[in-house]
């Protein structure tokens, strides 16, 4: 059996190709799926679960039907799409899941998260982000109109896009001592996760000599990109569009 792992979609009506390729996943590769993580961004913005917009909800419909066929589905809060709440999980069938959380993946017990927690030399993003994720402030946002919520997140997305313009590669990548501590504390040697749009399988070297692995998901801006955990081991993997 398989299980597959996907992040950073950044899905939105202005991109059609890349939900036309995440719908021929769905109906293709992923049904002989057992298990499927989709790690965060899954869209390019989320307002709220009352999004009105058709789009969307044809997306949750497309969720919906896949988590039917019995294929195990999980969702993490990404930094895009950190509004997703109890009705989406009720209507498409994912099981909303901690960042971060540890997984058993085939015998494996691996470390699961979005990946944007461990991006500390960035301490505006981080800043940020402890206000988003803050509960009194979501349902603060989640309690104006859908329209305003519209403007906000449209506000929210060029004033990020100006501010990573000025900003190095590196300060936007993870930090060493964070994965290393990440690890540590969870007690694994194995994290997967998305946002830095940076796939690759790393290998690492704890402190005390112990081997680990960091593996990170790619995008799909331009091409699918997907992470495949059988008894074998793990893939990672580009899906053409």
């Amino acid at each position: 059996m398989t299980t597959l792992f996907i992040s950073d979609l950044h899905l939105e009506p202005a991109r059609p190709d890349i939900g036309h390729q995440f719908e021929a996943f769905l109906e293709g590769e992923a049904r002989d799926a057992d298990t499927l993580y989709i790690l965060g961004d899954l869209f390019e913005a989320w307002i709220g679960d009352d999004e009105p917009d058709p789009y969307y909800n044809r997306v949750q419909d497309l969720l919906t039907d896949y988590s039917a066929t019995g294929v195990r589905c999980y969702f993490m809060h990404g930094n895009r799409d950190f509004l997703i709440g109890a009705r989406f999980a009720e209507r498409t069938g994912f099981e909303i899941l901690d960042d971060p959380v540890v997984h058993n993946i085939h015998g494996t017990s691996v470390l699961l998260s979005h990946g944007d927690r461990y991006c500390t030399d960035d301490h505006k993003y981080q800043s940020v982000r402890r206000m988003v994720r803050d509960p009194a402030w979501q349902q603060q946002v989640l309690s104006l109109p859908i329209e305003a919520r519209r403007q906000l997140a449209g506000d929210a997305r060029a004033e990020s896009s100006a501010a990573n313009a000025d900003k190095s590669m590196d300060i936007m990548d993870v930090n060493a001592d964070a994965i290393e501590a990440a690890l540590s504390e969870a007690g694994v040697n194995t994290l997967l996760h998305g946002h830095t749009h940076r796939p690759a399988v790393h290998d690492l070297t704890h402190a005390d000599g112990r081997q680990a692995r960091r593996i990170v998901l790619g995008d799909w801006y331009t091409q699918g990109s997907v992470g495949r955990w059988t008894a074998a081991g793990f893939e990672l993997a580009a899906l053409p569009r």
